[in-house]
């Protein structure tokens, strides 16, 4: 088992939603998005679960902030800003991204992200490049007015490859897209990661990481990952899988590796997706996770899926990430040594004691 106390830990993908009604746009589409994000509130031990008052509201950063590094053991983490204009705001304002890096600049990171068929996306990346840095620039497939819905393709030179060739001219060559979960009442078929393909072909000098990768379509993605040495999985919506069905885990997980075997572990980047998942149950639950011998060994194709190791764990849970970013572990470390988060000892704080959701947990 892989010691979290000492695993430098770098949690590639998180946010603070907005889902109050207030904050609806197109009230169909959010609430089914804010309904399936809302299922989530009860998986994990009893301790973890939440009412649904105490979900379904506005997040603050500093809560997202206290869930990873007071209630878990993570060190760094990426937050992202969401275009989903289903909400007003998007569901995670681009100024909440531009609030972390300003609070808490050694702790966090964070993506600028764009609707590319919302007017103005151009000014909205530039804002959020003056903003806050960003690493690079997160997507969805999913376009949406006050009462309608459109999705678009990676693969598209009228609409997608306009924001690779923006980013690119502002020196951001990271994009990351959120693909195989379908938010809402949409069609599944935008959420296929196939139309990465063309991007990452047509593109071969930016890095795309496919968001929840392996949730659907696990196989496909594989053999991304086996072609295309600019392409990687951001395992984001995996990880609540073990914590839920650890078999079921092993099999997606197993499944990502097979086509790539040994050199695959190091295209994973770890993500809890908080604040809308716990991260600590997520971590503690890989730190002691082995394939099944049987799964390992039938999951196999081109390549053998590996023994986990704590080498391993270790490049999932951050190694390989701080690499993709260009970080520098030992120097982070330095950074935050002694920061607000660090000086409450060793001790965890119990889950969502440091949130607003305190009086909410209902296990």
């Amino acid at each position: 088992m892989v010691d979290l106390n000492e695993t430098f830990v770098y949690d590639s993908i998180t946010h603070a939603y907005n889902m109050a009604p207030s904050n609806y746009r197109n009230e169909r589409h959010a609430e089914g998005i804010v309904g399936m994000l809302a299922g989530n509130t009860d998986i994990g031990p009893a301790e973890y679960h939440l009412s649904q008052d105490g979900f379904v509201r506005d997040w603050g950063v500093e809560e997202t902030a206290n869930m990873l590094f007071r209630e878990s053991r993570t060190d760094m983490a990426t937050f992202q800003p969401v275009p989903m204009y289903a909400f007003h705001d998007g569901l995670v304002a681009n100024e909440k991204a531009a609030e972390v890096m300003d609070r808490w600049p050694d702790r966090f990171r964070a993506y600028a992200s764009v609707d590319p068929l919302r007017d103005g996306w151009e000014r909205a990346l530039e804002e959020q490049a003056d903003a806050f840095d960003p690493l690079g620039v997160k997507l969805y497939p999913s376009h949406w007015s006050e009462d309608t819905y459109e999705g678009w393709s990676m693969g598209d030179p009228e609409v997608a490859f306009p924001v690779f060739e923006k980013a690119v001219d502002m020196g951001l060559d990271r994009i990351d897209i959120h693909k195989a979960i379908p938010f809402g009442p949409v069609p599944r078929s935008d959420y296929h990661p196939g139309d990465v393909d063309v991007a990452a072909e047509s593109f071969p000098d930016i890095d795309f990481s496919i968001v929840h990768a392996g949730v659907a379509f696990a196989e496909e993605t594989a053999w991304q990952l086996a072609r295309f040495p600019n392409v990687y999985a951001n395992l984001e919506g995996l990880f609540p899988l073990l914590v839920a069905n650890e078999r079921r885990f092993a099999n997606v997980f197993a499944e990502l590796l097979s086509m790539t075997g040994e050199l695959g572990v190091e295209k994973l980047f770890y993500s809890s997706g908080a604040m809308s998942i716990h991260p600590r149950p997520q971590l503690e639950a890989f730190a002691e996770f082995q394939f099944p011998e049987d799964v390992r060994e039938s999951m196999g194709g081109t390549s053998e899926v590996p023994h986990l190791t704590d080498e391993h764990k270790r490049k999932i849970l951050g190694e390989n990430y701080a690499e993709f970013i260009g970080l520098d572990i030992d120097e982070a470390r330095s950074r935050i040594e002694d920061d607000e988060f660090s000086q409450g000892g060793d001790e965890l704080a119990a889950p969502y004691s440091t949130t607003q959701a305190a009086d909410e947990v209902v296990g």
